[in-house]
């Protein structure tokens, strides 16, 4: 698998026969394992370089050689003999993601984001490219050779290479220039989805064109097929698409794609192996090439092929031979630690082979062979204890009874509730909060006893429920009904509020009909008249009645104020009264 914790030597990369066998795996911790596939076994470990996980590994021509690139920005040579950092150096200013050697083994490319060319010699940098907006997932050298023989080859400048990045349908070619002017792609690739496997045949000479191979995450492969000679603005689509997909069977006679893993190029460049199907057993093939169809579809029966021989040792049961020196214990209620009888193991064995016309033994029975008391467990008076609700709850809520689960539910005693929640076993909470979900969306008075459970369950089994991977979606139908019913609160608050006011005005009301009426007849009455004599015997009597009711009368003599100095002036000039008492009576 050549993926970014895996990387195998190319092809291309030669060196001594020796280690061939050798394969490079790097590891999410920092680490590289140095594998021999011919022993089948670990040959060495290479630490100290990395402090974060390599991304991806390359051998040099030099077999001894290996390079290395991490999350830790670093770029790390290794000398494979002694396991020992050879040289170590920072890559790029965030982590580094890709690498590739030069044809000629004296440049290496790296990219992160930008894609920069190193001297190997020196560790500095040649060239700079403006690489892609995600990070490059795939790095490799297109030609061997410059496409313009006139001038002399140095060995890297005139050379193309193709990068590809995840999240990104596009694969870019860039051009080795010999000035430092041109840092964009001079071309580019374009895919139907993002680029999960890409290889190639290296053009040698200046004729040959380039094919790709480019395997994408919808599981399609693209085949490309061109000559680079220079700039091409425009993006070049795929010569030929593959897919795979398995013959409509009798039962569903629509065909379902099978995706393709991965695709490499044989050696003779004419023909390409296919990897499809499973990735835990994956199908490879061999497909000669034919790019004059735009479009090829293979029909293969991957079912057949993937047939996994699950045979009867995965589903065998191995009995317990057991002989008469073994002791069998039996579950039984807490406390009870009394022996089997040898009895109870023959009528065990005798119920087993039971034949058709005998009858099954009874509970009674049963518990009779264990040494239970029946008359212990029934409680006097026949009611109901919390041992027998918990046992109750449980049968109610895997049978779905709902005449169990309405004795038991409708209880409105705290104690009993809060015992029976405690003695219940783990696996029934859940059942438990569907059936009180349930319940919850009914009669209101019922919801006022199911809220009591709900409190319950939440405080002696909140440690339970925090461990449940699927807590969220298990209690979503509850949250929401809860939710739904608070938000009504400040509604039906308001309303409370407003009925409160209304049923006390109307009591107010009818307790003021019902006092007895009171008296209306006027204590002082005024009478204004044009005689002399008349309004001297009202003023007389007003003078009876001013110390007493004077207070009483201030309004009225607010109102009247113009006739009481009328009636002050003919009384002055008739009557006997003194000025001390007038001025009493003002």
């Amino acid at each position: 698998q050549d993926g970014p914790q895996r990387k195998k030597r190319k092809s291309e990369a030669g060196g001594a026969d020796k280690q061939l066998d050798i394969l490079a795996i790097g590891t999410a911790v920092g680490s590289i394992l140095l594998y021999s596939t011919v022993k089948g076994e670990l040959q060495s470990k290479l630490d100290g370089g990395h402090d974060s996980r390599v991304n991806c590994v390359r051998w040099h021509q030099d077999s001894c050689c290996l390079y290395s690139c991490s999350d830790d920005k670093h770029i790390v040579e290794w000398n494979t003999q002694t396991c020992r950092v050879k040289c170590k150096w920072k890559g790029d200013n965030s982590s580094v993601t890709c690498l590739c050697i030069s044809p000629d083994g004296k440049m290496l490319l790296s990219a992160g984001r930008t894609i920069k060319l190193w001297d190997l010699e020196t560790k500095e940098v040649y060239r700079h490219f403006t690489g892609h907006a995600t990070s490059v997932s795939s790095l490799m050298f297109t030609t061997v050779k410059p496409t313009n023989e006139s001038k002399p080859f140095d060995g890297i400048t005139g050379l193309y290479f193709l990068s590809g990045a995840i999240h990104d349908r596009l694969l870019s070619v860039w051009y080795i220039r010999s000035d430092r002017k041109e840092k964009n792609a001079v071309m580019s690739f374009t895919v139907t989805d993002e680029p999960t496997f890409v290889d190639l045949t290296v053009s040698e000479v200046k004729e040959e064109p380039v094919k790709l191979a480019v395997v994408c995450r919808d599981g399609q492969l693209h085949l490309f097929e061109h000559i680079l000679n220079g700039y091409c603005k425009k993006p070049l689509t795929s010569n030929c698409i593959i897919q795979i997909a398995t013959p409509g069977n009798d039962g569903d006679s629509t065909p379902k794609p099978v995706p393709i893993l991965a695709a490499a190029f044989c050696a003779d460049k004419q023909s390409l192996l296919l990897v499809y199907g499973n990735t835990l057993q994956p199908i490879i093939e061999k497909v000669s090439l034919n790019t004059s169809e735009s479009h090829i579809c293979l029909v293969r029966d991957v079912q057949k092929v993937l047939s996994l021989k699950t045979d009867a040792a995965v589903t065998k049961v191995k009995t317990p031979v057991v002989n008469s020196d073994a002791k069998v214990l039996v579950p039984g209620i807490p406390g009870h630690s009394t022996a089997v009888k040898t009895p109870a193991l023959g009528k065990e064995k005798k119920k087993n082979k039971r034949k058709p016309g005998e009858t099954e033994e009874s509970i009674e029975e049963r518990l009779g062979a264990l040494d239970i008391d029946v008359s212990k467990v029934k409680t006097p008076g026949g009611l109901p204890q919390t041992d027998s609700f918990a046992v109750l709850l449980v049968q109610g809520l895997e049978s779905n009874d709902a005449e169990i689960l309405n004795k038991v539910l409708n209880t409105r005693k705290e104690n009993i509730v809060k015992n029976t929640v405690a003695r219940m076993p783990i696996h029934a909470v859940i059942p438990l909060l569907h059936e009180l979900t349930k319940r919850l969306q009914g009669n209101p008075y019922s919801a006022s006893l199911m809220v009591r459970w709900l409190k319950s369950v939440f405080t002696l089994h909140a440690s339970y429920l925090s461990t449940l991977p699927d807590l969220i979606p298990q209690l979503g139908m509850l949250y929401q009904l809860m939710e739904s019913r608070v938000k009504t609160l400040q509604k039906l608050s308001r309303l409370h509020g407003r009925l409160f006011i209304l049923v006390t005005q109307v009591a107010a009301s009818q307790t003021v009909q019902e006092v007895l009426e009171v008296n209306q007849t006027a204590k002082l009455v005024y009478e204004d008249d044009s005689s002399e004599e008349e309004g001297s015997d009202d003023e007389m009597i007003g003078d009876k009645d001013s110390d007493e009711n004077w207070d009483e009368d201030e309004e009225k003599e607010e109102q009247s104020d113009e006739q009481d100095m009328t009636v002050e002036k003919e009384i002055n000039g008739d009557s006997d009264l003194e000025p001390e008492n007038e001025s009493e009576e003002e």
